[in-house]
């Protein structure tokens, strides 16, 4: 049930944000999500859907039907269309994606049958199209239930561009792992300002070998958590850690963020001690990076620009470079990623991260370093990026016991290649590349 079902006209009406049934608004919100990403192909986290004015259980809730129906997007499909034996109706409104988050609730989220499809009845009934089919979600529904969830293969839950580069690149078992991993609900990772044994005791957390502090079920929303209001943390994955681990001792030292929102690499190197000039092109993305620093109480030169075209000076001791990519690594946390990027935009990207470097080179003074990181899985846009190094860089290699506790990440070659089957007993990592290069 993927982009060929597509179809149907309006959405869900705006105009109906209430509702007495338990759930039904977070459910509403998640519909709407839903319904967005798949005909508009928006992301899950437009304001209007998940985030909308709720706070703390709608919002989470809403947010968690709506990922794990675009995360099991391919097998709840299939058992979906089973059922459709004549399709998806033509003018159907939201149908598509209320069928998803009812299936995605009862198969995968465990949530009591009744209460699934007496929402998604209700949801039915309120869009002006699919209310005319609202019998034929309570039939499928209740028939998904009876049938229960069955064992399924991860890589049918990927979109099938990415299936087939990981069977490739990987092999199938390892494919087929990395897929587990990414289908994983992430855990909440916090880097701190300063001592993590005392936020992890304050907040529940365990230490990672990173510095991160780990959550695994977080209650409640993340800005009512100790610590929030007084800018003593922000969230940042592990794995993206990495890049700024492997710059080395940044204190004193004058560091370029090129593409820095939303700014938790710029918010690590400021705590440390570095003086920081965070560069992004897009202005609504940089004032984000500037409300992040103003709640931590940190300072950086921030500047909005495009580093390819920046003439800025040639003499920072270090760049760091979070080039944009497919973001096949961050499935876990964005699902719906590999469905609004298509392998059409890899070789798009890759261009733009070889200009990013060649930027970089011209930035860093010689005998500086030059880190190069994404968040992408496919091998072009991690080491083939460093067999494509421009002139002036040459790899400087992170070498065992330089990162205690990473070395699962760490490659022959000297790289650090983070992936969502790592660390799997304790969380996972989203799927990363690191390559620190020294400037001639």
């Amino acid at each position: 049930m993927g982009r060929e079902l597509q179809a149907g006209a309006m959405g869900l009406s705006q105009a109906i944000l209430t509702g007495d049934v338990p759930g039904l608004v977070a459910r509403r919100r998640a519909v709407g999500a839903v319904d967005n990403f798949l005909r508009h192909n928006r992301p899950l986290d437009e304001p209007a859907y998940v985030l909308g004015p709720e706070t703390g259980p709608d919002r989470a809730f809403a947010g968690r039907i709506a990922r794990s129906a675009v995360r099991h997007l391919g097998t709840l499909g299939a058992r979906l269309e089973a059922r459709l034996t004549r399709g998806l109706p033509p003018k159907a409104g939201a149908l598509q994606a209320i069928l998803l988050v009812g299936a995605a609730e009862i198969l995968r989220l465990g949530t009591p049958a009744h209460a699934a499809v007496d929402c998604a009845v209700r949801l039915a009934h309120e869009d002006a199209e699919a209310q005319a089919f609202a019998g034929l979600v309570n039939a499928v529904l209740r028939r998904l239930a009876e049938e229960g969830p069955r064992t399924e293969n991860p890589l049918d839950d990927m979109p099938e561009w990415i299936a087939e580069r990981w069977r490739e690149a990987h092999g199938l078992r390892r494919a087929r792992a990395i897929a587990a991993g990414s289908l994983m609900d992430a855990p909440l990772d916090l880097s701190v300002k300063s001592d993590p044994g005392r936020w992890a005791k304050t907040l529940g957390g365990v230490v990672l070998p990173t510095g991160t502090v780990r959550i695994k079920q977080p209650q409640g929303a993340v800005t009512a958590l100790p610590g929030y209001d007084e800018g003593e943390w922000w969230v940042q994955d592990a794995a993206a850690r990495l890049a700024f681990l492997a710059l080395g001792d940044v204190r004193g030292q004058r560091v370029l963020d090129m593409c820095a929102a939303p700014g938790g690499k710029t918010a690590a190197l400021a705590a440390a001690g570095a003086h920081v000039t965070a560069l992004d092109r897009s202005t609504p993305r940089m004032a984000r990076v500037v409300e992040n620093l103003e709640r931590l109480n940190l300072k950086a030169e921030t500047i909005v620009a495009d580093a390819t075209k920046w003439s800025g000076p040639n003499d920072f001791d270090m760049v760091l470079v979070d080039a944009p990519c497919t973001a096949t690594g961050t499935l876990r946390r964005h699902p719906d990623a590999g469905w609004l990027k298509g392998e059409e935009d890899l070789a798009k990207l890759v261009a733009l991260q070889g200009r990013l470097l060649s930027s970089a080179v011209r930035f860093a003074r010689p005998g500086g370093r030059v880190v190069y990181a994404t968040c992408s899985l496919e091998p072009e846009e991690g080491e083939g990026r460093v067999d494509a190094a421009p002139a002036g860089l040459k790899l400087d290699p992170v070498v065992a016991g330089e990162m205690p506790g990473t070395e699962a990440f760490l490659t022959e070659e000297g790289t650090l290649r983070a992936r969502p089957d790592h660390w799997s007993d304790i969380g996972g990592v989203d799927g990363f590349f690191v390559a620190r290069f020294a400037v001639s």
